[in-house]
């Protein structure tokens, strides 16, 4: 039966922004949307941190963007105890520019944080912002963005749970709108990320509502016509019900699959391929037997899912531009 989200309420969340500078140097580092970023605001739940160094000046500006999307299987504190499989989740996440994070399970509110600690601690630079604990049951998961700051800007006033008054969906995506750091002069891709992870027992359902966020947040009053939905959606290409069938909708993972026994493509990307046409058309599964000599059994200790991510343009480009392709690059 076709279900539809006529009367959606937008929720704001607050967004943890633990590693960051202050919102005045955040407005001279990054550009016009960085200019409204309240960088201080943080979730109430979450612990305070140390002030993290500026924002480095350079900027790579022909790089393309990576965004990936990652179900961290029962992402809590059990996993952060063991070092093995922390090192790996935190290499992961550094070979990316954003990354959707689903299934933080734990209600210790500190172990984003230090994940994020973890990832930084050769260097790098990244932020997070996190939703609340969704869920109809006990057994309540988190959503998170966690992103290269030296790369990604993020507005904390756009962050926001999808509301679902009529509860058809299990866990509300969480929407954050994102800008590109590049070279003056350039104009910057801006993009929203919805982050999703379906109920495996209510796909059918909740795959005929996702089309109904898609086109909310689309037209949720922020003017950004670059809309990207990922996470675990818990079907394959070929059953994505009523969002699959969204006048020019694309979805980058076809042909494979994405969890760690290799049996299933449950995660996936997908954008408006005359809007998006910032996305170059390679994507990839990230094997991660084969990118770190791990057996099978090590990795179903990271998690049961793989990371899939796809690359786009860091610069924006016009909707009447000619439409990528989607070869696959899987790596």
């Amino acid at each position: 039966m076709r279900r539809r989200f006529g009367d959606l309420v937008y929720l704001a969340v607050l967004a943890v922004l633990l590693v960051g500078c202050n919102g005045e140097q955040a407005k001279q580092a990054l550009g016009k949307l960085a200019e409204r970023a309240a960088r201080t605001q943080t979730e109430q739940s979450a612990p305070d941190g140390p002030a993290p160094p500026a924002l480095p000046p350079a900027i790579e500006g022909d790089r393309p963007v990576r965004i990936a999307t990652f179900n961290i299987q029962v992402f809590g504190t059990s996993k952060l105890a063991k070092p093995e499989v922390m090192g790996v989740l935190a290499d992961v996440v550094r070979r990316f520019d954003v990354v959707a994070i689903q299934e933080i399970r734990s209600t210790d509110q500190t172990v984003v944080p230090q994940f994020v600690q973890l990832v930084n601690s050769q260097g790098a630079q990244y932020h997070f912002v996190i939703g609340p604990r969704l869920g109809r049951t006990s057994s309540k998961e988190q959503y998170a963005f966690i992103y290269d700051t030296t790369r990604i800007a993020v507005d904390p006033n756009t962050v926001y749970t999808v509301g679902d008054p009529a509860d058809y969906l299990h866990r509300e995506p969480l929407v954050a709108h994102f800008q590109v750091r590049v070279p003056q002069g350039q104009v910057p891709f801006t993009f929203k990320l919805a982050n999703i992870h379906t109920d495996p027992d209510e796909t059918d359902m909740e795959l005929d509502a996702l089309d109904d966020v898609f086109v909310a947040v689309q037209r949720d009053g922020s003017g950004e016509d670059d809309v990207i939905l990922l996470g675990d959606l818990n079907v394959d290409e070929y059953h994505l019900g009523q969002l699959g069938q969204l006048p020019e909708i694309a979805w980058v993972v076809t042909g494979t699959t994405t969890n760690t026994r290799r049996t299933q493509a449950y995660d996936n990307i997908v954008l408006n391929r005359s809007t998006t046409t910032e996305y170059t058309g390679r994507w990839g599964v990230l094997d991660l037997e084969r990118e770190y000599g791990l057996t099978r059994d090590q990795v179903l200790g990271v998690s049961d899912h793989l990371p899939v991510w796809a690359e786009f343009s860091p610069v924006e480009l016009s909707p009447a531009g000619p439409i990528a392709a989607r070869p696959a690059v899987a790596r």
